[in-house]
C-alpha cells in the first residue's frame, strides 16, 4: 500500500466526519471519531430549560461571566465572554494591529488571525518587534505543559519591546495549576483565552473568554455588540461552571482513561506523548498510512500534512471504544 496524501481538511483540524464518510464511507454513526481533543464524557443537566423566545439577557451574560470568571479564580471586570475562543483570538489580532508570534507546531488559528505571522521557537523571541506572542498552554497537539516561570519571562520580553503575550489556555481547566488567568492586571500586557467546550466536551456551544485590561475587554464588547452569546451558551455555561462536583471528579477521571489510552498506543509500538489527558500525541514511522488504515475501519484521528510521523488521539469514550481502537491497531498493522 502506497503512502496516503492527507487531502480535503482532515489536516486543518478535526473533526471532520462528513469528509471521512466522502472519502472512507459509511454513516457518521459508524465512525468513532479521536480526531479532537473534546471530553467525549460531556457535562450533562437534563433539567436545564432553555428560553429561545426572547433576546439573550444581558444579566444572563452578566451571570456567566461572573461564575466564569470565579472559575478561573480572575476580576470579573477582567472577563469577557465570546461566541469561541477563535474568534476571541481574531478579534484580538484586529484590535491590537501586531504581528504575530507562534509556536511551529500549535493550532493553525494562531497563525491564521494575523494579517502578518510567523513561527518562533516557544521559550524564545529574538524579534525586536512588537508583535503578540500566541502560546498555547497546554500546547496542541503535542500536550507540552509550559512553566508559568518561562510563561512570564516570555511576557517580560514581550512588555519591553511593546509587545503583548496571549496564552490559549483552551485545555487549561484540566488541571489549574496551569493557568496563568489569576496573573492578568491592567498593569501587564497579557492576555489569556479560555475555551469552554473542550474540559465540559461541549464544543457545538461555541463559548468562549477573553480575559485581559479592562481596555482590552471593552473594546472586545464593542466589537461583539449587544447580544455575542446566545441562549443556550448563556444557560449552559453559567449551570457547567457552577457545578463543582462534575469539575473536581472529571479533573481525576480524566488522567486515568488517558493512562488507559496510553496503555494501547504503547503496545502497539506507538510513542505517545502530552500532559493534557484529553489527548496523546503519538510518533510512527508512518502516521499518516496508519490514518487510512484506521479510517478504513472507520476511526478517526488527526494527521499532519507537514509532519507525517505524528497522528493524534483523542480520548475514547468508553472502555468498548478503546477496545475497537485496540483491535483496529492490531489488524491494520498486522495488515501493513
Amino acid at each position: 500500500m502506497g503512502t496516503f496524501q492527507v487531502t480535503g481538511a482532515f489536516h486543518v483540524h478535526g473533526g471532520r466526519l462528513t469528509e471521512a464518510c466522502a472519502v472512507f464511507g459509511g454513516a457518521a454513526q459508524d465512525w468513532l471519531d479521536l480526531s479532537t481533543g473534546i471530553n467525549p464524557a460531556p457535562w450533562h443537566n437534563a433539567r436545564l430549560s432553555i428560553d429561545w423566545a426572547p433576546l439573550p439577557d444581558p444579566e444572563a451574560l452578566t451571570r456567566l461571566e461572573r461564575q466564569a470568571a470565579r472559575h478561573f479564580s480572575v476580576d470579573p471586570h477582567l472577563c469577557c465572554a465570546v461566541p469561541g475562543s477563535e474568534v476571541g483570538l481574531r478579534l484580538l489580532a484586529h484590535l491590537l494591529g501586531l504581528p504575530g508570534r507562534h509556536a511551529p507546531l500549535s493550532y493553525s488559528t494562531h497563525a491564521d488571525a494575523f494579517e502578518r505571522a510567523a513561527p518562533i521557537t516557544p521559550y524564545r523571541n529574538g524579534s525586536r518587534e512588537a508583535s503578540v506572542l500566541v502560546i498555547a498552554n497546554p500546547n496542541n497537539p503535542d500536550g507540552r505543559v509550559t512553566p508559568r516561570k518561562a510563561l512570564l519571562s516570555m511576557l517580560a520580553r514581550q512588555e519591553a519591546n511593546g509587545g503583548w503575550l496571549v496564552v490559549d489556555e483552551a485545555f487549561a481547566d484540566c488541571r489549574p495549576d496551569w493557568s496563568i488567568s489569576s496573573q492578568v492586571t491592567e498593569a501587564r500586557r497579557l492576555i489569556v483565552l479560555r475555551s469552554f467546550g473542550k474540559f465540559f466536551g461541549l464544543a457545538g456551544v461555541r463559548l468562549g473568554f477573553v480575559i485581559g485590561t479592562t481596555d482590552v475587554v471593552n473594546r472586545t464588547r464593542q466589537l461583539l455588540g449587544e447580544w455575542p452569546i446566545h441562549a443556550a451558551a448563556l444557560t449552559l455555561g453559567t449551570a457547567a461552571y457552577t457545578d463543582r462536583d462534575w469539575i473536581a471528579a472529571t479533573r481525576r477521571e480524566l488522567p486515568i482513561r488517558a493512562a488507559r489510552l496510553d496503555a494501547v498506543l504503547i503496545r502497539h509500538g506507538l510513542d505517545p506523548q502530552g500532559d493534557c489527558p484529553l489527548f496523546r500525541l503519538a510518533h510512527t514511522s508512518d502516521a499518516l498510512r496508519l490514518f487510512a488504515l484506521l479510517a478504513r475501519r472507520h476511526i478517526l484521528t488527526r494527521p499532519f500534512a507537514a509532519h507525517p510521523h505524528l497522528l493524534r488521539f483523542g480520548l475514547p469514550p468508553d472502555d468498548e471504544s478503546l477496545a475497537r481502537l485496540d483491535a483496529a491497531l492490531s489488524s491494520g498493522l498486522a495488515d501493513g
